[in-house]
């Protein structure tokens, strides 16, 4: 009888045994289940932090500047043009020669003045004026008669250079009443701001030179009967 009682009395103590076992288990697993999940927890709010401020790239427009160390020179044009017009040498060269009369036709020119003559060469004054510029200057006029007149800017304060020149040849054949007109020209601004100028003075005068000693070849001495032309720029 005795004997039958201790056996009940193990056997409860083991189950109870067991289940505090199994509580304590049961306890622990639930705390680290815990920390887990708050671990987690902790992560995902400082991810959905993150979410809420994203970093954004942006590209900052830069405004470029010229550049002020860069040399600023002025450029030197040239132009050249050939041609057969068809007047005689003579008719041609003395249209060139006469100075004087360069504000009757010239583009742009308002006045021009012999002021000194010797031995055929002259030295005159031409004013021109091209909005937003009216010019005075002194030329230095040099010629071999019936066959050069050559031209160079001494004063002004437009140019720091400026030459033209002329040469004329009998045409080929036995025309006497046409001849080739070589015409050549070299141009460069003092001023860098004059020099924005050049495209205008470029088409709107040296472009037009040799058309306006042809059309004033026609109205001295008429219409020719035929012209062949070419043109060259340089």
């Amino acid at each position: 009888m005795a004997t039958k009682s201790t056996s009940l009395f193990l056997r409860a103590l083991t189950e109870i045994s067991e289940s505090r076992s199994s509580s304590i288990l049961r306890k622990n697993s639930n705390q680290t289940a815990i920390r887990h999940l708050s671990s987690c927890g902790v992560l995902a709010t400082r991810n959905s932090s993150l979410m809420l401020f994203p970093v954004m790239l942006r590209s900052v427009p830069i405004r470029k500047f010229i550049n002020l160390a860069a040399p600023m020179v002025a450029r030197r044009m040239e132009y050249s043009e050939n041609r057969t017009l068809g007047y005689s040498v003579e008719q041609i060269y003395s249209i060139v020669a006469n100075v004087d009369q360069y504000h009757q036709f010239v583009p742009w020119c308002k006045r021009s003045k012999v002021i000194k003559q010797r031995n055929g060469d002259v030295q005159a004054q031409l004013e021109i004026g091209f909005p937003p510029v009216i010019e005075r200057y002194v030329s230095e006029v040099s010629v071999i008669p019936n066959h050069q007149v050559r031209a160079v800017c001494t004063d002004g304060s437009l140019f720091s250079h400026l030459e033209t020149l002329w040469r004329f040849t009998p045409a080929s054949g036995k025309r006497e009443d046409s001849c080739n007109v070589e015409f050549y020209v070299s141009f460069e601004f003092k001023s860098l701001l004059h020099s924005h100028l050049a495209t205008v003075f470029f088409d709107e005068v040296v472009k037009q030179m040799v058309n306006a000693f042809e059309i004033r070849a026609a109205k001295l001495y008429g219409r020719p009967q035929g012209t062949n032309s070419r043109t060259q720029a340089a």
